[in-house]
């Protein structure tokens, strides 16, 4: 029995319950929100892990992409930037690995990792048709239902799989005019394949096949977006939403086999446009969790997209998505290093704080409650363990020359306004 499966006929589960408890909701909150999809617990059966909690009314999450690639495979490093994610806040890692032993790669990633794991699993697809002496557009159903089965199987607790790129949404994305095509890889895969067999995709003609397979270990889909705009100009055209149609569709034939979904967007949105997308995505999907990459909401800022993709982070929240993706200063350019994930990390956790506390969430705004006592009582200690990022404000901090004033910053030194504040206020209780 899988966990939608249990909250359909009432059942409350231990994971529920722990659920409930994370989220500072009500046990029943919970139970009929996995019960009608609009709130996904994401763990794998065989994973020893508090799940992961995305949905209507829980606390937004963050991923942090990880993995290989063809220019560098350094697991080690990899490793390195799972435990900075998770000790910056990321909620859920998936491992994009390309290049390197993947299934080994992937089992140290599972071993370490605390939290959600996802995956790509057309990317070993790739691979698999390789060893085989062939390309990926020549691989089977059967090859490519192995390849997910193994993933679920070796412990992944999601799985990201482009089943809305269809023949259908094919059809209409070579009618687009678009700016910068298709910027999805699993996705753009798919696309060929059809455009080289010409004939449907096996993740979507053979669907109910792949849900049967999650089903088995309890495993969630992610909805791969393969259309989402990777530029502004592409933006809520009718390639994207041709795929949001089809997902909802999707959406809802995972529901009724009780198998766990959320759903990708984009992607580059302006800013003005972002709040639409992710009501457009609501109401096509009927209300499952949406996942996002940023948004990012300007094409000009390699080296700086941690910024874009915060901003369009904080109004997609608002308006009520509930997972971000977050973007590091090295996208577009590189595979982030260490130091690229701890900022993505921190940007996005930023976001999603924002838009929680804008949304009222349960405890949200009361951090930053604490912290501003804290810095009204000039308490530097208890000011800086609150911060998002402790180790660089103490660093800040601790690069101060001497004075002989400890609770005074170089900002306004002498000048301070916070303790010319606490003097009249002080006076005036006298």
């Amino acid at each position: 029995m899988t966990r939608m499966e249990a909250a359909k006929t009432g059942i409350v589960t231990d994971e529920m319950k722990r659920a409930a408890e994370m989220e500072h909701l009500p046990v029943e909150t919970i139970r009929a929100g996995v019960a009608a999809g609009t709130i996904s617990l994401v763990r794998n059966k065989d994973r020893k892990i508090d799940p992961l909690v995305i949905g209507r009314g829980t606390r937004i999450k963050i991923n942090a992409n990880i993995g290989t690639s063809s220019a560098k495979s350094d697991i080690d490093e990899e490793l390195a930037k799972l435990a900075v994610s998770v000790k910056y806040g990321a909620d859920a890692v998936m491992d994009l690995s390309t290049s390197g032993d993947l299934a080994e790669i992937r089992r140290r990633i599972l071993d370490k990792s605390p939290v959600a794991v996802g995956t790509v699993p057309l990317y070993e697809m790739a691979f698999v048709a390789k060893a085989k002496g062939k390309s990926i557009l020549e691989l089977s159903a059967d090859e490519m239902f192995e390849v997910i089965e193994n993933h679920c199987r070796q412990g992944v607790d999601f799985l990201t799989v482009h089943c809305g790129v269809t023949m259908a949404s094919v059809a209409r994305f070579k009618q687009a005019d678009r700016l910068a095509g298709a910027v999805s890889r699993g996705g753009t895969i798919i696309m060929e394949w059809i455009h080289h067999n010409k004939a449907e995709s096996p993740l979507y003609a053979e669907y109910d096949r792949l849900l049967d397979i999650l089903a088995k270990y309890d495993v969630a889909i992610s909805l791969g977006d393969g259309f989402r705009p990777g530029a502004l100009k592409d933006a809520t055209d009718r390639a994207q939403i041709e795929e949001l149609v089809i997902l909802g569709e999707l959406v809802k034939r995972a529901r009724a086999k009780n198998v766990t979904s959320f759903v990708e967007g984009p992607g580059h949105v302006p800013l003005n446009q972002v709040a639409a997308n992710i009501q457009i995505q609501k109401t096509l999907c009927d209300d499952a969790p949406f996942y996002v990459l940023g948004p990012l909401v300007t094409d000009i800022s390699p080296g700086y997209d941690h910024i874009s993709g915060a901003i369009g982070g904080a109004v997609a929240g608002m308006a009520g998505v509930d997972f971000l993706c977050y973007v590091t200063p090295a996208e577009h350019l590189r595979l982030p290093s260490i130091e690229d994930v701890r900022e993505g990390v921190i940007a996005s956790r930023i976001a999603a704080h924002a838009a929680d506390v804008a949304k009222g969430h349960p405890g949200a705004i009361e951090w930053d409650h604490e912290l501003s006592r804290a810095k009204i009582a000039l308490d530097w200690d208890k000011m800086i363990s609150l911060c998002v990022d402790p180790e660089k404000a103490r660093a800040y901090r601790d690069s101060l020359p001497p004075s002989g004033d400890g609770h005074l910053c170089s900002m306004c030194g002498e000048f301070c306004a916070v303790r010319r504040s606490n003097n009249v206020v002080r006076d005036n209780k006298k």
